[in-house]
């Protein structure tokens, strides 16, 4: 039985400052928890309405009934499981390679899938500027699918970051150069902005390369791209001309 300490310590950790206080973060369903089991993140605690699914330290599992794990959960429709992990301390990075560095993203489905993508197009470091939603966010870490174990994510002032870096900051404008038609690094920086307003003006002004996507529809009216998939986009592309 989870008691009511429990849940509410388990539930404050949807608000950041809490993550924070407790350093600790949590993630649900079957995929992200196994994930995060197979990394280096320490587990603290596990609920779970089927304790044969995962093989851990029986001490730190909790066997819950469904409707226990809704009051915990901060899903609409809980799965079978949370479990709460610590909050690793933050690595180091070299600065070679493609590193992504998001400025003021907010919705933390875009950051989520951004961490997806930087995993899946072999990104190792994310650099996030402070302003950007919270990485332990519970809704980040559920679009991370668990790649947010395999990604070096580090916040910090981004306009200090970008203005040192002796690597080309690469942007992306609806006035910039056509992305297909440019010779494209192995190494860089690549800037995503925030949804509503794109880079911002400080940032901008560090951006040594402008790139576009470009608009192919007959009309060509649409005003932007989500970030994510613009993200998708442009890994992509970098990604391609180096093969």
């Amino acid at each position: 039985m989870v008691s009511k300490n429990q849940i509410k310590r388990i539930t404050s950790l949807q608000q950041k400052k809490f993550r924070k206080q407790e350093q600790l973060f949590f993630v649900e369903g079957v995929k992200g928890v196994q994930e995060l089991l197979d990394s280096n993140f320490e587990l603290l605690e596990l609920y779970t309405t089927n304790t044969k699914l995962f093989a851990v330290d029986s001490s730190k599992v909790y066997a819950i009934t469904s409707a226990e794990l809704q009051k915990i959960s901060a899903l609409t429709t809980p799965n079978s499981c949370l479990a709460l992990f610590k909050i690793p301390e933050v690595k180091a990075f070299e600065e070679n390679g493609l590193i992504v560095a998001v400025d003021d993203v907010r919705d933390p489905g875009n950051l989520g899938t951004i961490i997806r993508l930087c995993d899946w197009f072999g990104i190792k470091t994310l650099y996030c500027s402070e302003e950007s939603v919270d990485v332990y966010n519970p809704k980040v870490i559920q679009a991370t699918m668990g790649s947010v174990s395999r990604v070096n994510i580090v916040y910090g002032d981004l306009s200090q970051f970008l203005s040192k870096t002796q690597l080309p900051v690469f942007g992306t404008f609806m006035n910039g150069k056509n992305i297909y038609k440019e010779s494209l690094p192995s190494e860089g920086i690549i800037v995503m902005g925030n949804e509503a307003n794109g880079i911002s003006k400080p940032i901008e002004e560090l951006v040594s390369h402008r790139i576009a996507i470009p608009r192919f529809g007959d009309l060509r009216a649409t005003e932007s791209l989500n970030v994510a998939t613009a993200t998708a986009i442009v890994l992509s592309e970098f990604k391609r001309f180096g093969i």
